[in-house]
């Protein structure tokens, strides 16, 4: 029989793209008013792997990653992305969303996205938000999985990953 042991804190990583990168500090600044402070930004990084998001949101589209020195539990990532859609939601112009904003967490051994959006490898996690197993650690890195995203395999979103399990697994010794 197993025992239930409590889920350990996770690393809240939040991921925004949009084409008007000035959206960024406001929507920072809400971010940490809610979360608190940043513990690492990655560099903008192009988002150039699909255009599914250029009729509404435009191009080029850009990625910035926020990484924040609080822990969170798990089981606060549904109410995270409803407020992350609350907030793509005031960010509308014209019908369309000039933002997206997607909250994950990272643990030493995996790296969990929330989607509202169901699919044979995600999970219910209340709320009707999904939580999507996009990486593994394993072997010493982070290993991509037949679903992952092909942002969150390129080499620069893993090395900015790396950065935030490193201060993670220090963060929680």
């Amino acid at each position: 029989m197993s025992t239930p042991q409590p889920p350990k804190p996770a690393k809240l990583v939040i991921g925004l793209f949009m084409k008007n990168r000035d959206l960024l500090t406001p929507l920072a600044r809400r971010l940490i008013d809610a979360y608190g402070g940043l513990d690492l930004v990655s560099a903008w990084m192009p988002f150039a792997y699909t255009d599914y998001y250029e009729p509404e949101m435009g191009a080029p589209l850009y990625r910035r990653m926020l990484s924040f020195r609080t822990l969170i539990s798990q089981d606060a990532l549904a109410e995270i992305k409803t407020e992350t859609n609350r907030l793509e939601s005031g960010c509308i112009e014209s019908g369309a969303r000039q933002v997206n904003i997607d909250p994950g967490y990272l643990l030493q051994e995996r790296f969990v996205l929330a989607s509202g959006k169901n699919f044979t490898h995600r999970i219910s996690i209340g709320r009707g938000i999904y939580a999507d197993l996009t990486l593994i650690y394993t072997k010493g890195d982070f290993q991509t999985l037949p679903w992952t995203y092909p942002d969150y395999a390129d080499p620069r979103m893993i090395a900015f990953l790396r950065q935030v399990r490193d201060r993670y697994v220090h963060a929680v010794k």
